[in-house]
């Protein structure tokens, strides 16, 4: 284990959530807990002391994302989102080390990268924007929806989100359905939630499907949007529901942290994913490999939304679903959310070449040639293979680096996630490290050694934009 001198600001350890415990040794793996530590202040002081430090909170995290990316607005032309309403941004923008290009970076062997420091930050794990309280960060125009619906509060007052609008998916995102594919888009624009999906949705879906819609839009007291002294929130909240983060079966790209590792200071950022598409998916969380939409459904909502904590979920009063009359409801209308048309492709999961440009046939082959991206993300089963995988990134970097009091470990195995419709789900990887596909492709090209020229980068960027 690599030691560093440096300390861990005070800020990030000062408050009641923080499950880490400071001890004189500059380990950058200092003793935590595997539970949450109970409240011991009052809310009040608790809320004075967050919210003096949110500034600097901010200013920190702001200065990681500036130093890692290009966070600027360039959209490509003509390209926008199935919704149609907002456009995929261009362009890589994690920034190279001085000197280096992606060309002689890509020639080097993962031992000279790694010896030298060179591997961009941007291909580092990403913090969470307050790593040792960690907890779920809501986008503001999901914050403003809600409470304009609902008036539910999910806006924490120790911290905002992270991100610039421009580079987080569309919303409200489109919803399309296996069962009435012929409809098109059924959410007529508007976002989802328990004022209104009896409205949208009624002679749409069957009775079942409708009860687990309402489940799935029901808020629960878990989390930190609840009434205990640890909550974010000013006012007190009934909580979040599944779809508050899976804005209309999609991503908003709230955040939060992995529930699978320990101490704190060693969980990863995760980024909510879509849900479309769960239907041909058979393993569920990026590590925890749940075998079935009702596995997991039934652990998130015993266990405090990804905290993996069911004593401190208890506490806030858990929601224990009825496994046979309300998981497998709920789990009836995740597994018909289908993926957005593609109308390149043939039923195969193949470009139609009499529909694709040269381009995106050109693509094609290196998605399934060169880049290797077709032996991961198999068309037959919507461009995954329901299996984990390691890209031991680990040889590039020295582990037990701190950033922002997140420590850089190992990933290990994370789970393949499906293709289809990814122009709609910025950013990218599990911790959304990667800000576009382009950056994706040069993620892979240099993990996988797998050596593209730029005309076989941009093409096979427009081969995704299709799918």
């Amino acid at each position: 284990m690599l030691l560093f001198a440096k300390a861990i600001p005070a800020f990030a350890i000062i408050g009641i959530c923080s499950a880490l415990v400071i001890s004189a040794s500059s380990d950058p793996l200092p003793p935590g807990t595997t539970y949450r530590p109970l409240p011991t202040r009052p809310l009040s002081e608790i809320r004075a002391d967050d919210e003096a430090q949110k500034p600097q909170v901010m200013a920190r995290q702001a200065d990681l994302l500036n130093r890692r990316y290009d966070l600027t607005n360039q959209p490509i032309a003509g390209v926008m989102m199935s919704g149609g309403k907002k456009p995929v941004q261009a362009g890589v923008r994690v920034k190279l080390p001085a000197g280096v290009t992606w060309d002689s970076l890509a020639a080097m062997s993962p031992d000279e990268i790694r010896q030298r420091g060179l591997l961009p930050e941007g291909f580092m794990p990403l913090p969470h924007v307050k790593q040792a309280t960690g907890g779920q960060v809501f986008p503001d125009r999901q914050i403003d929806e809600i409470r304009r619906q609902e008036s539910r509060d999910l806006r924490r007052f120790d911290v905002n989100f992270d991100l610039p609008d421009h580079l987080t998916a569309e919303f409200p995102p489109p919803i399309f359905l296996t069962t009435q594919p012929h409809l098109g888009d059924v959410s007529r624009g508007q976002l989802l939630t328990i004022k209104n999906f009896y409205e949208l949705m009624n002679g749409i879906v069957t009775p079942v499907q409708m009860e687990g819609l309402r489940l799935l839009l029901t808020p629960f007291p878990q989390e930190e949007f609840n009434q205990t002294e640890d909550r974010k929130v000013a006012d007190q909240s009934m909580g979040v529901t599944c779809l508050d983060c899976h804005s209309n079966f999609h991503t908003n790209s709230a955040f939060h942290l992995t529930p699978d590792v320990r101490p704190q200071s060693a969980r990863f950022r995760l980024d909510t994913v879509s849900l479309r598409g769960l239907f041909n998916q058979q393993i569920h969380g990026s590590k925890r490999s749940l075998r079935s939409v009702e596995d997991f459904t039934e652990f998130e909502q015993r266990t405090a939304y990804f905290n993996g904590d069911h004593v401190s979920a208890t506490r806030k009063g858990v929601h224990l679903p009825d496994r046979p009359n309300q998981v497998a409801m709920m789990a009836q209308m995740q597994n018909i959310v289908d993926f957005p048309p593609a109308p390149k492709l043939d039923p195969f999961g193949r470009l139609d070449p009499a529909k694709a440009s040269e381009q995106e046939l050109a693509g094609e082959r290196a998605f399934f040639g060169k880049g290797r991206c077709g032996e991961c993300h198999m068309p037959q089963t919507s461009f995954m293979d329901n299996n984990m995988h390691d890209l031991k990134l680990e040889r590039f970097y020295r582990t037990g680096q701190v950033a922002n009091d997140f420590v850089a470990l190992p990933d290990g195995p994370i789970k393949t996630f499906t293709l289809r419709g990814i122009k709609d789900s910025p950013p990218y990887l599990h911790d959304g490290r990667l800000m576009t596909l382009a950056d994706t492709v040069e993620f892979f090209n240099l993990v996988l050694g797998t050596r593209l020229t730029q005309q076989e980068k941009d093409a096979l960027v427009a081969f995704m934009l299709t799918l």
